[in-house]
């Protein structure tokens, strides 16, 4: 039996608390502020469900992730993926592609030309045709990973440190690790698994990596990304639709945009939007202002005018999030020399949550695979 720190309580670091504690492993986590806090990116009621990747070993893995997300929801008994089906659609959004990746793959889906989903879905104005996939939904994010954790500290071997700032990590002359705090704390482990999100750009220069490990990650770019919450046009009674609103893609010319019902975040009033890596990139998390300018409010109102029609296209939410970003957009998950990171980001790791709790236990313990492409080419142990 090892025991384990975890750097940061959000979705990727409550999923490897909650596996290695299933392994019977022991396990500290330290979060530098409160685990899904909204200063990161795994706060809230709103992520999307999706198997649609223009690439088969993502939908794959989000199989692989469905039947931990069903195992966990059946332990738990809480619903944390809400079904709501999703559309994909957009001259560059590859319907093609993703019908016949799902093909080979076994998920369910139909295409649909412009006409016929607009007599489905007459709060969007389709022009090209129409991708449906029904096992999509809603994840809520923040009740996920208040449940992993609560399941790890119910197994007696997980203790949970909130405003815990770590500063440095070193290794111990006697082996393992210790973990230092800004304020002088210390946690001792034998291994340690970095799931730091937007802070981890910052941290890379305190974990003690060796040059070799550092020099082949790949740049991270944070963003502070933008999202608005504009109210149904037909919601009657709070909650209650008359036409069901799935998730969406639309990925037209330079414009990527999504779409899901915003769910508790918003009073279940309206749909939640935002253009794809379209806000500022700032230097790391310590370094966002929670702000939302006018250029991209103007812009999603637009937006919503043109493509939209079920919407009024007028905010009466907005919220900011992290992505934190690698050039290809695949994620970085790794291990060398007992130290373990997970930085399964670009805005689209919130669906593999456990899967990326096992492979980071996968790896924190020696056993298991991660697929090749998450790996840093050449230096692992």
């Amino acid at each position: 039996m090892s025991h384990h720190i975890v750097i940061g309580a959000g979705l990727a670091g409550a999923a490897a608390a909650y596996s290695l504690t299933a392994r019977d492993e022991d396990v500290t986590v330290v979060e530098r502020h409160t685990p899904a806090n909204d200063r990161g990116s795994s706060h809230g009621s709103a992520r999307i469900f999706r198997y649609a990747y223009p690439d088969r070993l993502y939908t794959e893995l989000v199989v692989r992730a469905r039947e931990l997300w069903d195992d966990l929801e059946a332990k738990s008994g809480a619903e944390l993926i809400t079904p709501t089906g999703a559309v994909d659609f957009g001259d560059a959004r590859h319907v093609d592609l993703l019908a016949e990746i799902f093909e080979d793959v076994g998920v369910e889906y139909e295409v649909l030309d412009p006409e016929r989903a607009v007599e489905r879905w007459p709060q969007f104005a389709f022009d090209t045709d129409v991708l449906w996939h029904p096992d999509a939904g809603v994840i809520d994010a923040e009740t996920t990973v208040t449940t992993m954790l609560e399941r790890a500290v119910d197994t007696g071997r997980a203790r949970i440190l909130s405003d815990w700032t770590v500063a440095e990590v070193t290794r111990r002359s006697a082996g393992g690790f210790r973990v230092t705090s800004g304020k002088g704390d210390i946690v001792e482990g034998d291994r340690v698994i970095v799931a730091a999100g937007g802070w981890l750009p910052d941290l890379l220069g305190d974990l003690g990596l060796p040059e070799g490990f550092l020099d082949a990650l790949p740049r991270f770019e944070v963003r502070q990304e933008q999202a608005f919450h504009m109210p149904y046009r037909d919601a009657g009674e709070v909650g209650r639709l008359t036409t069901p609103w799935p998730t969406f893609i639309h990925k037209s010319g330079e414009m990527f945009t999504y779409g899901l019902p915003g769910g508790r975040d918003a009073g279940f009033a309206g749909q939640k939007l935002a253009q794809f890596n379209g806000g500022e990139v700032i230097r790391s998390a310590l370094d966002q202002d929670g702000q939302i300018t006018g250029q991209m409010r103007a812009r999603m109102i637009d937006y919503a005018k043109r493509n939209l029609p079920g919407l009024i296209p007028e905010p009466y939410a907005e919220t900011t999030c992290l992505f934190t970003n690698t050039p290809n957009e695949d994620f970085v998950i790794d291990e060398v020399n007992g130290l373990v990171i997970v930085s399964a980001c670009s805005g689209h790791g919130a669906k593999f949550a456990p899967l990326l709790g096992e492979f980071a236990a996968d790896l924190a313990m020696g056993a298991g695979e991660v697929p090749d492409r998450f790996r840093v080419s050449g230096v692992s142990s």
